[in-house]
């Protein structure tokens, strides 16, 4: 059992920090911006909150977090009342957020100074993945501190992997929003068509499934996307913010992503129907407007 902090208790978050305390058996302590939140996830689960993200980290022995983008990170981190004030030598910092490389590094970089481990390590899976603890975990940072964290990272995970050194975890997870951005699209326009030509399309998704076709969005979403259901699952809102990080790094490195840029337009115009904090899937609907 290890002394655990976990900052950040979102849709995400709120589950992960309950998997480290009754899957992985440890001590935690949380803390959240609106402190209900904490109050109510203490009560539900028997751990601890507290007041500021200093005073969960202190004396812990990992502090895992989960915030919403770059900002939000340096403000629990090394901002006023952050966490890496409090955190003891030895200790190792799990950052869970979907970030820039770039915050990562500088992150790790204070850390260092400190003499504290630190690890980038977004996920993948959303909401249910974190419900049911079987998110992916692409990690960054050294692989001694990793081989630490790992175990206790199995809390919430079915597959985590060290990807190589600070910032890997995030351009693995920027891979990663990558591919989901095609594949959507792709899927969405496949389900408009079939509609459009009179076929059964659960017939049709039962059969492509199983071949070349398939995928993870394909059978997780097709059944949603069929019924017009948008109120669940990864916000729009937030595929745009991992999409603004994809494109910069692409800026960065020389990438050419004319699929990525072109579904992120897409996402602006589902923005822009009010599908705000619709699933990602909704890139049908877009489709349906324009039809």
């Amino acid at each position: 059992m290890a002394k655990v902090a976990f900052i950040g208790l979102g849709v995400m978050g709120y589950p992960m920090a309950g998997h480290l305390k009754t899957k992985g058996g440890h001590d935690v302590t949380v803390y959240n911006r609106t402190a209900a939140k904490s109050e109510k996830w203490a009560a539900e689960f028997g751990g601890a909150s507290a007041a500021t993200p200093r005073e969960a980290a202190a004396d812990c022995d990992f502090v895992f977090c989960c915030v919403g983008n770059d900002d939000d990170l340096r403000s629990v981190t090394i901002g006023t009342d952050g966490a890496f004030a409090a955190m003891k030598p030895g200790a190792i910092f799990v950052d869970n957020t979907t970030a820039s490389a770039e915050v990562a590094r500088e992150l790790r970089s204070a850390a260092d100074a400190k003499g504290f481990g630190f690890l980038d390590a977004p996920v993948s899976g959303g909401q249910a993945g974190a419900e049911n603890g079987v998110l992916t975990v692409m990690v960054g940072g050294d692989a001694a501190i990793f081989e630490r964290a790992e175990p206790v990272i199995a809390s919430y995970a079915r597959m985590v992997g060290l990807m190589g050194p600070t910032g890997a975890g995030q351009l693995t997870k920027m891979v990663n929003q990558i591919c989901i951005a095609g594949l959507v699209q792709g899927l969405s326009e496949g389900i408009q068509f079939g509609q459009n030509a009179g076929l059964d399309m659960e017939a049709v998704i039962g059969v492509i499934s199983k071949g070349a076709a398939g995928s993870w969005q394909m059978e997780n979403r097709h059944k949603t996307m069929i019924a017009g259901d948008y109120e669940h699952g990864f916000a729009v809102d937030w595929m745009r913010k991992d999409l603004d990080i994809v494109l910069a790094e692409a800026r960065v490195n020389g990438s050419n992503l004319p699929v990525t840029a072109l579904v992120d337009q897409f996402y602006a115009q589902v923005q822009a129907m009010g599908g705000n904090r619709w699933d990602t899937s909704a890139l049908l609907a877009r489709l349906k407007t324009k039809a």
